[in-house]
């Protein structure tokens, strides 16, 4: 059974707080991390989980490794109080789907390329810059932070049930 919480729980409509800097390596925080990479990994359709998703209203989001290398996935990328410091005013329409709503599917325009600046899973500030698909998990976890789910936003949703997938 997951313990990804649907879009009926009242923590996804949340603004999630800000993870105190200096709690980062505290258990509670790593064993969050853990929980929701295990999670994240349970999903054959997953590629971001963030932390209201596993009921936590932290400002966490994290990223499957298989989206950076699919033959051979390094760690999940970790964002901790993440920021979108800079986007391009260039925008897409693209398919999104959500492992809070599922199997529903719709298009939400999105910025084509987004640089965001966070903290890992050791405390370290870091900047990442993402195009195409990795852009849209920024701004759609980034979402998820601020309580707002793709089905706000999303045009031509459609239940798109695992078994009628081709």
């Amino acid at each position: 059974m997951s313990i990804i919480v649907q879009k009926d729980d009242q923590v996804l409509r949340l603004t999630a707080k800000p993870v105190p800097l200096e709690s980062i390596t505290f258990p509670e925080i790593q064993k969050l991390l853990r929980e929701m990479s295990q999670a994240l990994a349970a999903e054959a359709d997953g590629v971001a989980l963030a932390a209201p998703q596993v009921g936590k209203s932290w400002r966490i989001f994290i990223v499957s490794g298989k989206i950076i290398d699919e033959e051979k996935p390094p760690a999940d990328l970790v964002f901790i109080n993440p920021k979108i410091k800079k986007a391009s005013r260039v925008k897409a329409e693209m398919e999104e789907g959500c492992l809070s709503v599922r199997w529903i599917y719709g298009h939400v325009k999105r910025a084509t390329r987004v640089t965001v600046e966070a903290y890992d899973e050791s405390g370290k500030k870091f900047t990442h810059h993402g195009s195409g698909l990795l852009a849209q998990i920024f701004q759609h976890e980034m979402d998820h932070l601020d309580g707002t789910l793709f089905i706000d936003k999303a045009d031509n949703l459609q239940e798109i049930k695992p078994e009628d997938i081709q």
